[in-house]
């Protein structure tokens, strides 16, 4: 995302298009949700470098992408002496101490513990909060359903995860500041955006580098 963007990767005091929100100022984590809005994308300022290949309209978050980083958050603030990390372990024994330290775990080994009620059972009661939300986020939010009550669904991810103190991400800003953007998931255009992704990509690998990268990340955005 930040590539079509043209803003610079990694971490970044200002990661969002479309506010202000400073990930550095830790005392406002979970406090303040109004932040200046963006009103361009200038290379140069604000952790922007090159020219946008792509309008913010076109942007999509697909529902997976944020539910793998609000479940990274989620581990990286598990206390690590506790038993919820060491069954984590357990479970996972092909998976490394440095993915497992840093919450970094692909969609099935979620769902997996998702389903896992002595995981649940194991944890303490602040954590068994914040997994529970989790848990529910996923269900009422993020997946093919989407409750009426989902904006108290992800307050209370939210709540949670403060009373946890889980690490802001730009996922977890998405939520608790642009919630309405963040409704443009839908399974149809995501579906779409995949089919095109796929097709163009094909079309690259088979002759078209000669047009260049961006030419390529323009013909995917639909420019």
């Amino acid at each position: 995302m930040a590539l079509l963007l043209g803003m610079q990767i990694c971490y970044t005091k200002y990661c969002c298009f479309l506010c202000e929100w400073n990930n550095r100022d830790k005392k406002n984590y979970y406090v303040n949700k109004l932040w200046p809005k963006r009103t361009s994308l200038t290379p140069g300022e604000k952790n922007v470098v090159n020219l946008s290949f792509v309008l913010q309209e076109k942007i999509y978050l697909p529902p997976l992408h944020i539910k793998l980083r609000i479940m990274n958050n989620f581990v990286k603030g598990m206390d690590k002496i506790d038993r919820g990390v060491e069954y984590v372990r357990n479970k996972f024994p092909n998976v490394s101490d440095s993915k497992i330290k840093e919450g970094i775990f692909v969609g099935p080994q979620v769902r997996e513990l998702m389903q896992d009620k002595p995981f649940d059972e194991g944890l303490n009661e602040t954590e068994r909060n914040a997994w529970l939300s989790f848990k529910s986020i996923c269900r009422d939010f993020l997946g093919n359903h989407k409750a009426a009550n989902y904006q108290d669904v992800v307050q209370d991810l939210l709540s949670s995860y403060k009373a946890m103190g889980c690490n802001m991400s730009l996922k977890i800003d998405f939520l608790e500041s642009h919630l309405d953007f963040s409704q443009k998931i839908s399974a149809k255009s995501l579906k779409n955006t995949v089919k095109d992704f796929t097709k163009i990509l094909c079309l690259w690998k088979s002759g078209t580098k000669a047009s260049g990268s961006r030419v390529f990340w323009q013909t995917i955005a639909g420019h």
